[in-house]
C-alpha cells in the first residue's frame, strides 16, 4: 500500500493542523503507537476519513507524538498533500 506521512512531532492537545490536497484522499490522524500499527497493515484506531475538500482542519485530541497519513486506498488516482500546523 503506497501512502504519505507527515511527522507532526510533539503536539499538545487541541493543536490544529491544516490539510492540503490536491484531490479526494483518506487523512488519518494518528498517535505514534497506530501509526506503527498503520505501517505492519495491523489494526488500527485514528481520526478523520474521506476528505473531498481541501483544506481540511482538524485538531489533535491529545499530547503526544502525532502523524498525518494520507492514502487513496479504495479510491482511484493520486494526490499531492501539504500539512502545516496552525
Amino acid at each position: 500500500m503506497q501512502y504519505a506521512y507527515h511527522d507532526l512531532s510533539y503536539c499538545s492537545a487541541n493543536d490544529n493542523v491544516e490539510i492540503s490536497l490536491s484531490a479526494a484522499a483518506n487523512v488519518r490522524l494518528l498517535d505514534s503507537n497506530n501509526f506503527s500499527k498503520y505501517k505492519r497493515g495491523q489494526r488500527h484506531q485514528f481520526y478523520g476519513g474521506l476528505a473531498q475538500r481541501s483544506p481540511i482542519i482538524m485538531s489533535v485530541p491529545n499530547s503526544g507524538h502525532w502523524y498525518v497519513v494520507v492514502d487513496m486506498q479504495g479510491l482511484r488516482g493520486s494526490t499531492r498533500s501539504s500539512v502545516r500546523k496552525i
